[in-house]
């Protein structure tokens, strides 16, 4: 810490902590997780293992909040208790050193506030991001695969894990198209920021006669829940399709139908997957994938009935752009809904794109 520790400074964390209290309904929390501990006790409980799981699933959530507001509240009481002996014996040097674990402290507070944001309905679920290069052919192609190269970097960073599920390899660059789940708490309320189209604007590589390039990309990020499983689609409602996976995947992968693609008709929603070397493995994530999207689509379209409104699809182009970036003739990355904005155009392309995420839960 690079100020001096106050009165004030402990004061405004007690504050902080007071109120998260009350945001994340810390008491009530306390006496479900109590009476879910009960009941994984009682006999029979585990009759019905479904059941069981989804109770402990829920008490393990409960913990992730009421453990770590346990842990700051204690640590601000015994920080503040041995600032108070300090100051009182006059060791300037002792509240000096208490400086680096009120930081600890400062940024466990930090972590809660984000997770009180992350409140929605499948925030906590994992997820399944896709990326699609627009018009622009190569540009645009070598485009989605620096957004994907992005997100990866950002997925590692931050301890996600993730299964390639498809990616399709562009003509001359980069890629067509890439599906990736991704599975860890929150993953979902982390991603569903980056959904839509994605503008960069820069001297291309692929011009021998270095001008400025417009290219597109789309994403598009949905929720996989646990009980997708349980949602039923009609098999005449899908038509699938098997084709010879390309791309990297050894000898076997190029000689089979292995790959899968399934296209919802009523929603014209097609997913694909070319991961495994086994087609009905392939099926198998393929329909998983298409039953969370199917599910999302009518949650989104029931959404958009209930305020008298359907947003109109945006096409990957010109006005539609959620986010550019910006690499000649300056450095920026903006996003259009939020206005948060940032010059370290090479960081962002690294995978630091938390200031995007948290300033799109700040204001949606």
């Amino acid at each position: 810490m690079e100020e001096q520790l106050t009165v004030a400074h402990f004061n405004d964390a007690n504050e902080r902590i007071t109120k998260l209290k009350t945001y994340l309904d810390i008491d009530a929390r306390r006496e479900k997780l109590a009476e879910l501990e009960v009941q994984s006790t009682a006999p029979g409980f585990w009759d019905d293992n479904k059941v069981a799981q989804a109770m402990l699933k829920q008490a393990k959530e409960e913990k992730s909040l009421i453990d770590p507001w346990d842990a700051a509240f204690s640590e601000l009481s015994d920080l503040r208790e041995l600032y108070e002996m300090s100051v009182e014996e006059g060791d300037t040097e002792s509240i000096k050193e208490l400086g680096d674990s009120f930081d600890h402290l400062l940024h466990v507070i930090d972590k809660l506030e984000f997770i009180r944001k992350l409140s929605g309905e499948d925030d906590r679920a994992n997820a399944v991001i896709t990326i699609h290069s627009g018009a622009g052919g190569t540009e645009s192609c070598d485009w989605a695969s620096m957004l994907y190269n992005m997100y990866t970097r950002w997925l590692d960073r931050n301890g996600f894990k993730y299964i390639v599920h498809d990616y399709t390899d562009g003509d001359e660059a980069g890629l067509k198209g890439a599906t990736l789940e991704i599975e860890g708490e929150y993953a979902y309320g982390h991603l569903k920021s980056e959904c839509g189209v994605h503008r960069l604007v820069r001297i291309s590589p692929f011009d021998s006669s270095a001008r400025r390039h417009t290219s597109f990309a789309s994403v598009f990020t949905y929720p996989v829940s646990e009980d997708v499983e349980d949602y039923v689609i009609e098999d005449k409602d899908v038509r699938v399709d098997t084709y010879r996976a390309s791309g990297a995947g050894g000898q076997h992968i190029n000689k089979t139908d292995s790959a899968v693609r399934m296209t919802h008709i009523p929603t014209n929603i097609v997913v694909q997957c070319q991961n495994e070397r086994s087609q009905i493995k392939n099926r198998e994530a393929c329909m998983k994938m298409l039953k969370a999207r199917v599910k999302q689509h009518y949650k989104e379209e029931e959404e958009a009935r209930r305020q008298d409104k359907m947003e109109d699809k945006k096409k990957i182009e010109w006005g539609s752009q959620i986010r550019s970036y910006v690499l000649h003739p300056y450095n920026m990355v903006k996003d259009h809904r939020t206005g948060y904005e940032t010059s370290n155009t090479s960081g962002v392309l690294d995978g630091d794109i938390d200031g995007f995420i948290e300033s799109y839960l700040l204001e949606f």
